[in-house]
C-alpha cells in the first residue's frame, strides 16, 4: 500500500511549479493516496494468466478506399454559398477592422 507523504507532495508541487496551499495539500494527498490503492487492487487481481489489455473491445481502423476523384470547379463549389464576390465566399465581418 503506496502512501504520498506531506513532504512528497510539497516536492511534486515544487517540482512542477504549482503554489498549492495547506488545504490543497492535504487534498491532493488523499486522492493521490485514493488513486494508489486502487492501483494496488487491480494488481491484486491482475495474475499471470490474464493477459494486458488495452480494450476490451477489439478495434478496427475502418477506412475507405482512398480514390482520386475530380474536384468540384469553382462555380459549383460557390452554387450553394448564400453570397458570393469575385469568386470567393462572402462573410460577415467580425473582427471588426
Amino acid at each position: 500500500m503506496a502512501t504520498f507523504t506531506r513532504e512528497e507532495i510539497e516536492h511534486l508541487a515544487d517540482l512542477a511549479r504549482i503554489a498549492l496551499t495547506d488545504e490543497e495539500i492535504t487534498r491532493m494527498q488523499s486522492e493521490l493516496n485514493a488513486v494508489a490503492d486502487a492501483i494496488d487492487e487491480v494488481q491484486k487481481v491482475a495474475t499471470d494468466d490474464v493477459p494486458p489489455t488495452a480494450n476490451p473491445v477489439p478495434l478496427e481502423a475502418y477506412l475507405r478506399p482512398d480514390v482520386a476523384v475530380t474536384p468540384l470547379t469553382q462555380e459549383e463549389a460557390l452554387a450553394g454559398a448564400p453570397a458570393t464576390d469575385q469568386g470567393m465566399f462572402v462573410a460577415p465581418q467580425i473582427l471588426g477592422e
